[in-house]
């Protein structure tokens, strides 16, 4: 009566002792942060509460176009899908790896009919020749984590999960922000085929004049074939412009999930307005970039694989328990005299490897390594890339408004050169120079108020967009979790 127990005794205790890990506790890599960003550019530092929107981002540029455009990349861009799948996989092997926290319970059934040889050896005389057996039985095994290392493998894929999370919001903000560039450029695009429609049409009449002229003997032949030159070659920059559209647009389709054949969007040339970018402290941005937050979660990671390697150094304690019926006729299986039953513990432990286990803790070892180099890598570029898009902002801001005052200016300088030719003051050379240069600061403005934009779309997602690491929080991917649930 005391075996039964002590035997309960001994289990209460062994599962007491369990779960103690073997891995090193965790420390976040160290990172050099600086106290600020550098100062000046079109953004502002942001308060504690004031931070980029978590959600909808883009909507910072008030383009209801640019919205629903995003929105549909949301829901049917195939790459974004491959991510979410992608998420979940890690989600679902977390699942398998949870499994060895509880015991493992299978159940069988066999009914065989054998024939035995009857030159078997060993065969009694009286063995019946051919005969059947019947079993009933169930198992139930459960490894007492000692050491632990199901705990430490449960940690690591919770981590790898958690990275697998970032990476879909890294996806998503990286999908989200070429949509907006490559919008941003077809709008760019728009607006050059308008200025260069309205050149060809100013060029035209160019051209009719020196044809006019001509015909009065008061010009040459030659000005009439550089004003036609300069109109070919700028009809020949609008279909090229035009070609370039084309390619953004099939692109946009693509990112959005429809077939370039099908989908079109219709001209527009009025740019966004830049928006005011609310900018926090340095430290923020490793909270916001999810980037930085997966290479974290793998550092972690690979930090509580150690543990699972330490812990082969140590015996692994298993209890299992069986139990069913067995019998050679059916009629009877079910009784008293036919019941069968195991139980007890198995204690396993390597004694000589050739080193393999020492070899594999330094393995797992230099693996959190490498995570945490590449964590700080991945640090510095999160910086230096806040950092070029603001010096580009900044650069670009001084660079426009020179050259709004070069498009005045070329444009005066045209206006000027056009009625001093009709006036037979200067040659057509001096006309076609002043209609050259003041395409080209137009294009120039253009090109400038495009890459602006497109500045401030890569400043948004250096600093992460609206994603926050609190989405790795347990709470929140129970919910994302529950909601994947509920769509299917």
């Amino acid at each position: 009566m005391k075996k039964p127990k002590s035997l309960a005794a001994t289990v209460a205790a062994t599962l007491a002792l369990s779960a103690c890990s073997m891995a090193p506790a965790y420390k976040v890599p160290d990172a050099p942060v600086a106290p600020q960003f550098q100062p000046g550019g079109p953004w502002t530092t942001a308060a504690p509460a004031d931070q980029l929107p978590r959600e909808g981002w883009w909507k910072l540029y008030g383009d209801a176009r640019l919205d629903d455009l995003e929105d549909q990349l949301l829901v049917h861009n195939a790459d974004l899908a491959a991510a979410f799948a992608s998420y979940q996989q890690s989600r679902d092997f977390l699942a398998q790896v949870r499994a060895d926290l509880f015991p493992q319970v299978s159940l069988g059934a066999s009914a065989i009919r054998t024939r035995q040889s009857d030159n078997a050896a060993l065969r009694g005389a009286t063995s019946p020749g051919v005969y059947n057996s019947y079993s009933l039985t169930a198992q139930a095994s459960y490894e007492v984590d000692l050491w632990g290392r199901v705990h430490d493998n449960v940690a690591s894929g919770r981590s790898s999960m958690q990275a697998s999370a970032a990476d879909l919001a890294s996806v998503r903000l990286s999908l989200e922000a070429e949509l907006a560039n490559s919008y941003l450029s077809l709008v760019g695009e728009d607006r050059q085929i308008d200025l260069l429609q309205k050149t060809v049409e100013a060029y035209e009449r160019a051209l009719q004049l020196t044809r006019t002229l001509q015909a009065g003997g008061a010009v040459s032949g030659l000005d009439v074939n550089r004003a036609q030159t300069l109109l070919s070659s700028t009809r020949s920059q609008l279909s090229q412009t035009q070609a370039q559209r084309a390619l953004l647009q099939h692109a946009i389709a693509v990112l959005v999930g429809q077939s370039a054949s099908t989908f079109t969007l219709d001209v527009k040339t009025d740019l966004p307005n830049l928006p005011v970018i609310p900018i926090g402290l340095p430290s923020t941005l490793l909270q916001r970039r999810p980037d930085i937050a997966a290479a974290e979660r793998r550092t972690a990671a690979a930090n509580a694989q150690i543990g699972v390697a330490r812990s082969a150094f140590f015996p692994s304690l298993n209890l299992s328990a069986g139990g069913g019926f067995a019998s050679g006729t059916w009629g009877n299986l079910l009784t008293a005299p036919s019941a069968v039953w195991a139980l007890g513990p198995s204690l396993l432990m390597d004694v000589f490897d050739g080193g393999r286990r020492r070899a594999q803790v330094a393995a797992a070892h230099h693996a959190t390594d490498e995570a945490g180099a590449l964590y700080r890598g991945v640090v510095l570029t999160a910086f230096q890339q806040v950092e070029d898009n603001q010096s580009i902002l900044t650069d670009l801001g001084t660079a426009m408004v020179d050259q709004q005052e070069a498009t005045k200016a070329a444009d005066h300088t045209l206006s000027l050169s056009l009625a001093l030719y009709k006036q037979g003051a200067n040659g057509y050379l001096d006309v076609v120079t002043a209609q050259v240069a003041a395409l080209d600061a137009h294009q120039g403005l253009l090109s400038l108020q495009t890459n602006q934009l497109q500045a401030s779309v890569g400043l948004v997602r250096a600093l992460g967009g609206g994603w926050s690491s609190d989405e790795l929080a347990p709470d929140h991917l129970a919910q994302e979790q529950k909601m994947s649930s509920a769509t299917k």
